[in-house]
């Protein structure tokens, strides 16, 4: 196979890995995927519950983080959101917005989105080696010399171009690597500081029983750092916090970082509670608040909130607590849940060491770097899929 002509070798047959070779292949180049698990598309096929949620139809600049924020505008100019849609109905995939703009298959089936992928390689005769281990990438001259083994056969492979699209940290079980950030190390790029993020947070201490009890309970809150604030649904576990709004927050807070949850955005409880006072005075609070959250929910502000009064008999000690609770909710997290739960690798190849318009390093001629693997971070979405889909895209028009 080491004589074998192919114009690029891309590692990692994921989203970004995927897209440059088809992308690739309708332009007449011939590559070869070079992919460590037994299937292409695996963390495409777990996306969205394996719904995958392959866009987002509101996708901004804004809505990625990396050290270089304008890092990411060549790419997703090249490759639009409705380049995404575009692409997928020409095959047959027709998306449906769920929230927030978020855009799923009408089959509600990731199969479909990796089928579409499959069948272009297949046609346009690129190859794709499964259960393939990288023992070694070196480069001589003008050169690429990948070394591999596959079905128990060590192998090589030459190329001019070689496109790392090996994904980040999460998830090991899904084949996960930190082989990319290595490769980059091994030609002398720097590493942005990579960490978990999209990652449910955790609560230690005597806190923890108190959201343990209501774990299952999910209510729409804003969560808010000192950078950002996102409204949708929280989730609590009987190991702390999940749900939208937790892992959008995640990758914004540092360790030790206080996150304040508003849990009636968009309302005043004290406007509420006084409107209601005036037509039933009698009602208990406990009663009155099962109009916005579960009653277990409600049962657990027992000694943190007077439930058990009528509205005519709060104090305003009693309107003071029920603010501060409802609308600032303090929460300091011990930590995440990691890798292994993160949705997405924040940091990565740094983006000083690439072009933007083309994904190449500007050390190492013909070495591309996209996706996961590089220093750009989307929100919880579809954004992360819309950067692997225009990585691809851009890499493949440069190889």
């Amino acid at each position: 196979m080491g004589n074998l002509d192919y114009d690029a070798v891309i590692i990692g047959a994921g989203a970004c890995g995927l897209m440059c070779a088809v992308q690739a292949g309708f332009l007449g180049k011939r590559v070869l995927l070079l992919e460590k698990n037994d299937k292409v598309g695996a963390k495409i096929l777990i996306s969205g519950g394996g719904r995958c949620n392959y866009t987002n139809l509101n996708c901004e600049t804004h809505n990625f983080i990396s050290q270089n924020p304008n890092f990411i505008k060549s790419a997703i100019a090249a490759w639009t959101v409705d380049d995404s849609i575009q692409f997928f109905e020409t095959y047959g995939i027709i998306g449906q917005e769920k929230t927030l703009g978020q855009l799923f298959p009408q089959s509600n089936n990731a199969k479909d989105i990796v089928a579409v992928f499959e069948n272009l390689c297949a046609q346009m005769q690129q190859t794709i080696v499964l259960n393939a281990t990288l023992t070694g990438i070196n480069k001589a001259d003008e050169t690429f010399t990948i070394s591999y083994q596959s079905n128990g056969k060590s192998l090589t492979i030459n190329t001019q171009k070689l496109v790392i699209a090996s994904g980040g940290l999460p998830i090991a079980k899904m084949g996960a690597s930190d082989y990319g950030l290595k490769i980059a190390q091994q030609f002398g790029l720097k590493i942005t500081q990579t960490a978990p993020a999209l990652v449910p947070l955790t609560i230690t201490g005597k806190d923890l029983d108190w959201f343990a009890n209501l774990s299952g309970n999910s209510v729409f809150a804003e969560v808010s750092s000192t950078k950002i604030s996102f409204q949708e649904n929280i989730l609590f576990t009987h190991w702390g916090l999940s749900g939208p709004a937790i892992l959008q927050i995640s990758s914004y807070i540092n360790p030790g970082e206080t996150i304040n949850i508003n849990l009636l955005p968009n309302q005043q409880i004290k406007t509420l509670l006084e409107t209601e006072r005036k037509i039933n005075g009698k009602k208990l609070l406990s009663n009155y608040l099962t109009l916005f959250y579960t009653r277990k929910f409600v049962d657990a502000l027992t000694g943190i909130l007077p439930i058990e009064k009528n509205l005519a008999s709060l104090s305003n000690a009693d309107y003071i607590a029920i603010e501060n609770f409802i609308h600032h909710f303090k929460v300091k997290p011990a930590g995440n849940k990691g890798y292994d739960k993160a949705e997405v690798m924040k940091g990565g190849v740094s983006t000083d060491e690439l072009s933007s318009k083309t994904l190449e390093s500007k050390k190492v001629a013909g070495l591309f770097f996209g996706g996961e693997c590089v220093d750009v971070t989307g929100w919880l979405g579809g954004y992360n899929f819309q950067w692997a889909w225009a990585s691809g895209f851009v890499i493949a028009q440069n190889l």
